[in-house]
């Protein structure tokens, strides 16, 4: 538990090593004139999982004399080392069993779906908390990164087979004939439009990162359809995509398989997962697989901070209590999420100011923003086209 704890104070300390040894994670009196702040352990972690005091932490002094010396510490009594692992291990998924159709955890399932925790990343403020107390200065209000991603469902519409004949059984023969004769006519093939947004964001002060996820899956069922990777459409749009300075992660399957090829156009250590269906169990999987980096920290139905925090953090295993070297990028916004009925409903304008209070709100706090935009969600009938360059105007502006 010690490399875990060790790891947690330092992340709230937003990586501020000197200053982990003035902070104690402990219940020993005789022990809290070494600290300038002492967290009082809640008395769960390593030993069971419970649901974690989300109340405002309350700070005590404690006057104490040592050895002829006098002094004074600073009490938490809210456990935030706890509350911290809590989150960021996805705890509370193994203490509800609450699941949509598709075995997925959602916002509504969890204690941050209510009273709008979701919109407040509750593990940086605490690093804030403690910064202050230590008086050492906090984050500059900015961005430390943002990451465009962009999860290739389909890489078009008519291309394939089924998606032809489909095509052609709606009366839809004339797009299926322009498509079959020149992929830029296929109405989902709007990679060439979402590489011209992303540029937008060139020259900014903070790192700006474009990933793009690709299937690499059997194709049935929810994974329908598997566009062939070693085809000419998908390396070209690799080709191009490379050129443009993105690169490809991997889009695991929705039934959670490891993936079929080794296609080098794809970084396998880059994952994000279908319907960001991604359990405990897969998530062990992958990080023994070699992955490095996952995208899939966000709720489907709700839009805000699923691991309550802004910032990559390693993820800790809840059942080993392992701290693994698998680093989990909080998702901000799905575009699915806002126009979705079955998710917010919200309409474009309720939508942008949404984001704009989570990308605020990140600021603040020295986060980074993760965007994830469908190729197939923004066709010209679909106000995520105009809300997509708006809410990266905004970015820029910051």
């Amino acid at each position: 538990m010690g490399d875990i704890i060790r790891y947690l104070i330092e992340f709230l300390l937003y990586g501020n090593k000197d200053a982990i040894q003035w902070v104690g994670y402990t219940a020993e009196e005789k022990n809290w004139h070494q600290y300038k702040v002492v967290i009082i352990p809640c008395g769960a972690l390593g030993n069971r999982l419970v649901m974690p005091d989300l109340s405002s932490p309350q700070v005590e002094t404690h006057t104490w004399d040592h050895e002829g010396q006098h002094g004074t510490t600073y009490l938490i009594r809210t456990d935030l080392i706890y509350n911290a692992f809590f989150f960021i291990s996805r705890a509370e998924e193994i203490l509800c069993s609450e699941r949509d159709e598709h075995d997925r955890f959602l916002a509504r399932h969890s204690v941050l779906g209510t009273d709008n925790r979701l919109q407040i990343p509750l593990i940086d403020e605490y690093g804030h908390l403690l910064l202050k107390l230590l008086q050492l200065p906090t984050p500059d209000q900015q961005l430390s990164a943002v990451y465009l991603t962009h999860d290739i469902d389909t890489l078009a519409r008519y291309r394939h087979l089924r998606g032809a004949l489909g095509g052609l059984r709606r009366g839809e023969g004339k797009q299926v004939w322009k498509a079959l004769q020149n992929i830029y006519e296929d109405p989902e093939y709007t990679f060439p439009w979402l590489i011209k947004q992303d540029a937008l964001l060139r020259d900014t002060s903070f790192p700006v990162y474009q990933l793009y996820f690709a299937k690499d899956t059997f194709g049935s069922g929810f994974d329908y359809p598997q566009y062939n990777l070693d085809g000419y459409d998908f390396q070209y749009l690799a080709h191009r995509l490379n050129k443009s300075g993105a690169q490809i992660g991997w889009h695991s399957s929705y039934y959670r398989h490891l993936p079929r090829h080794n296609n080098p156009a794809i970084n396998y250590s880059l994952h994000r997962s279908h319907y960001l269906r991604c359990s405990i169990d897969f998530m062990e999987q992958i990080s023994h697989q070699g992955v490095m980096q996952d995208f899939s920290m966000g709720f489907a139905d709700q839009a805000g901070f699923r691991l309550q925090t802004t910032r990559p953090v390693r993820w800790m295993n809840p059942y080993t209590y392992e701290l693994t070297s698998l680093v989990l990028h909080p998702l901000t916004a799905m575009d699915v999420t806002f126009s979705a009925p079955h998710y917010m409903g919200l309409d474009e304008d309720e939508a942008y100011f949404l984001c704009q209070r989570l990308i605020d709100k990140t600021r603040q706090v020295g986060g980074e923003v993760v965007l994830l935009w469908h190729n197939s969600n923004v066709q010209r009938n679909s106000y995520h086209r105009r809300l997509y360059p708006t809410l990266l105007n905004y970015l820029k502006g910051q």
